[in-house]
C-alpha cells in the first residue's frame, strides 16, 4: 500500500496536503514578517525584510494558483456524514473566501510595489527582476494599495484562524475525519 498523489473520496492525496500546509506556513509566516518589518527602526534591516516579504509573496502567489488549479482538476473528498447541512453549505464558501484572500493579498502587495514612487525593483530571492504590474505610479495609488494590503492581511489571518478553529472543532469535539484527512494522505487502498 503506497500513498497516493491524488485525492480519493475519503482523503486528500500528497499533492493537496503538501500544497495546503506549505501555503499555510508561508501565509502565516508572511503575516508575522509583515507585522515585524513595518515596526523596525533599522531601515537597512527593514529593507532586507521587505525584500524577503516580497519574495515569499510571489512564491505564495504561484503556490496558491497551483493549489487552485489542482483543486479544480482533483475534487476533494466528501465531507463526513456527521457534518450538518448548514456546514455543508458554508464550507465551500469558506474555502472560496480563503482562496480569494490568498490570491488578493499577494496581488495587492504586487500592486503596491508597482505603484510605489520609490521604484525599487522586486527581485524574488535575488534570482530575477519581477516586472511591475501595468499600473500608474502615484502617492495616492500607493496609499490605496498599502491600505488594501493591510486590511486584506488582517482579514486573511482572521479567516485562517477560523479555518484552523473549525478543523480543531471537527477533530476534538465532533471527532470526525475532517482534520486527519488533510494530514494522512490517501493510499492505493482508498481507491479500491
Amino acid at each position: 500500500m503506497s500513498a497516493s498523489i491524488t485525492n480519493t473520496s475519503t482523503r486528500y492525496g500528497w499533492a493537496a496536503i503538501v500544497l495546503h500546509w506549505l501555503i499555510a506556513l508561508i501565509f502565516i509566516g508572511q503575516f508575522a514578517l509583515g507585522f515585524v518589518m513595518v515596526r523596525l527602526t533599522s531601515q537597512r534591516t527593514a529593507f532586507e525584510l521587505i525584500q524577503l516579504h516580497k519574495s515569499f509573496g510571489f512564491l505564495l502567489l504561484g503556490l496558491i494558483i497551483l493549489r487552485i488549479a489542482w483543486r479544480i482538476g482533483n475534487a476533494g473528498p466528501a465531507l463526513p456524514r456527521s457534518v450538518g447541512s448548514l456546514e455543508r453549505r458554508t464550507a465551500p464558501l469558506a474555502h472560496f473566501a480563503l482562496y480569494a484572500f490568498q490570491l488578493a493579498l499577494p496581488l495587492s502587495g504586487w500592486a503596491l510595489v508597482s505603484v510605489s514612487m520609490l521604484e525599487i525593483p522586486s527581485m524574488p530571492f535575488n534570482l530575477f527582476v519581477m516586472p511591475n504590474l501595468p499600473l500608474a505610479e502615484s502617492d495616492a495609488a500607493e496609499s490605496f494599495w498599502a491600505a488594501a494590503h493591510w486590511y486584506l492581511a488582517y482579514a486573511g489571518i482572521a479567516l485562517v484562524a477560523l479555518h484552523a478553529l473549525a478543523a480543531l472543532r471537527h477533530h476534538f469535539w465532533l471527532k470526525d475525519t475532517v482534520l486527519t484527512r488533510m494530514i494522512t494522505p490517501s493510499s492505493d487502498r482508498d481507491m479500491e
